[in-house]
């Protein structure tokens, strides 16, 4: 008989529904459907929100089982919240050398915390039950509630500033993955309220957005090319305000010179009429 390795029943089941639902998303947004990439990144935190929740209701889970648990979920966690996301983003725009350090930079972070996340938590489950009360730093599924509020913004700003907003959000929210600050750990109404203000906000989205994106071929980082494009626009401006002030001070030096030729050639017929 076949034997499989690994933890078949229920208490994985919305962790490989989270899986599932990310990767799905990531072959939308590579093919330019945002939208329904959005929506599966908010699939996958609602499937993370209670994944935790259904593996303890199974009271008879031994250490290999607990352990396994854990490290599923963040090896699942690193693809739907680190991944993912930050591929959504460089999609958008956070692209060129400050595009892909930012992008490096949250994928990196997602990872330490994680990783740090499972020592704690198997030093934990040694001498306690139950879940956290607190977490330590900002968790990595927080980036599902967060980057559809975020998206949100392309109705009030400009595609050029909601582009440096991905930036600054890749950036900040990956260092508070992996600042050591205290965080409460939300209730069950709070996870719950969290989910209504998600979902209103992926509905939103979903049926209204207007993604503005750069062509996928392009690697250039929009925010420097408009830099770029601003500092040659100017350059050219000026250029051109010296050669109309050259043109004009030319013209007047030229009229100067011929006034002068006019005043002389008159001044030579007076002497001769006098002469005369």
């Amino acid at each position: 008989m076949l034997r499989l390795i690994g933890f078949y029943d229920y208490t994985v089941v919305l962790t490989y529904l989270s899986l599932i639902s990310s990767v799905f998303g990531i072959t939308q947004a590579i093919h330019g459907n945002y939208k329904i990439a959005i929506l599966c990144l908010a699939v996958s935190g609602f499937c993370d929100a209670f994944d935790g929740r259904v593996a303890r209701t199974k009271k008879n889970r031994d250490e290999d089982e607990k352990s396994f648990g854990v490290q599923l979920d963040s090896l699942c966690d690193v693809i739907c919240f680190g991944v993912f996301p930050a591929l959504i983003c460089y999609l958008m725009g956070v692209r060129g050398t400050l595009g892909l350090i930012l992008v490096f930079f949250f994928c990196i972070c997602a990872v330490v915390r994680l990783a740090f996340f499972n020592v704690l938590e198997e030093k934990r489950q040694k001498t306690e039950s139950g879940g956290n009360k607190t977490y330590r730093g900002l968790p990595v599924t927080s980036i599902a509630f967060i980057l559809p509020l975020v998206f949100l913004l392309q109705f009030v700003v400009s595609p050029l500033f909601f582009k440096v907003i991905l930036h600054i959000v890749l950036g900040v929210v990956g260092l508070l993955f992996v600042l050591d600050f205290p965080v409460r750990k939300p209730s069950f109404k709070g996870v719950l309220i969290m989910i209504i203000i998600g979902a209103i906000a992926v509905g939103v989205v979903v049926i209204y957005g207007m993604f503005i994106v750069p062509d996928p071929k392009d690697e250039s980082n929009p925010i420097y090319e408009e830099i770029k494009n601003g500092i040659e626009s100017s350059e050219i401006d000026t250029d051109y305000n010296n050669s109309v002030s050259g043109e004009n001070s030319n013209m007047e030096s030229t009229d100067t010179t011929t006034n002068s030729s006019q005043t002389t050639v008159s001044t030579g017929e007076t002497n001769e009429s006098q002469v005369a």
